[in-house]
């Protein structure tokens, strides 16, 4: 089982989080300029525990479509799991409406955590056609920490990032989910129901580097609260 931290302690993100979640994200290859629209893997946990959260994510997922129409556009793949053994994909969608519909079509089951199929569907997509980048939001993590670490390695080895996101404060989920995105390359950021606007600008970040690169994601914080565009300017220049 796992351990949790105080109910009166919730997980924040703080400013040195967020600068390390960018100055992450500005490091992470992307699609090389005039191809396609980038693709992202928009996994969430579905359990019983994660319903709030799920409401949250199906209200910030245009933020990411919104983000990158300018930069050609981009793809997204949502992949969920629920119940005793329920793991659930849909096709690549190009529009906020069309995941949108698919995400209100589900309703959050008690259950354990399948990480592990996500991480593995993850490497069976990237190996039929390339995906920019995988969004993992969830809360707690009752697997294997030494299987989740390698296929997280693996997907290094493939050039796809794991970007996650934790809601609360299982101190062994942070753990784990700290070391998917380092072996990944990608990141990870923690937040709570106090930071669902954070989140929003996060996930879009994610989405527009997928897309255009360090550039974009410059012209992308300018339009954002001062504290993203301070943390923005820290990045390292002349990145992708």
């Amino acid at each position: 089982m796992k351990d949790k931290l105080p109910s009166n302690k919730p997980a924040v993100s703080s400013n040195r989080d967020i600068q390390a979640f960018l100055q992450q994200a500005a490091k992470t290859p992307v699609k090389a300029a005039g191809s396609d629209a980038g693709r992202l893997l928009f996994a969430i946990d579905a359990t019983a525990s994660r319903q709030p959260t799920w409401e949250t994510a199906k209200r910030l997922q245009g933020n990411m479509f919104r983000a990158t129409e300018s930069l050609g556009g981009l793809q997204a793949q949502l992949c969920y799991y629920r119940g005793l053994t329920e793991f659930h994909t849909c096709g690549w969608l190009g529009d906020t409406g069309a995941l949108l519909a698919e995400m209100e079509r589900v309703s959050c089951l008690g259950g354990h955590t399948q990480i592990g199929r996500v991480l593995a569907h993850a490497q069976a997509e990237t190996r039929r056609q390339t995906v920019n980048a995988v969004v993992f939001i969830g809360d707690a993590m009752e697997e294997n920490a030494d299987h989740l670490c390698q296929l997280a390695g693996e997907l290094g080895l493939l050039g796809l990032p794991v970007f996650t996101f934790q809601e609360g404060g299982d101190i062994g989920a942070q753990q784990v989910f700290r070391q998917i995105s380092q072996l990944s390359g990608g990141a990870y950021c923690p937040f709570n129901e106090h930071s669902a606007d954070l989140l929003a600008d996060l996930l879009a970040a994610v989405a527009v580097y997928a897309a255009g690169g360090y550039r974009a994601l410059q012209d992308f914080s300018r339009q954002k609260p001062a504290a993203v565009r301070q943390l923005t300017r820290q990045l390292p220049k002349g990145g992708r």
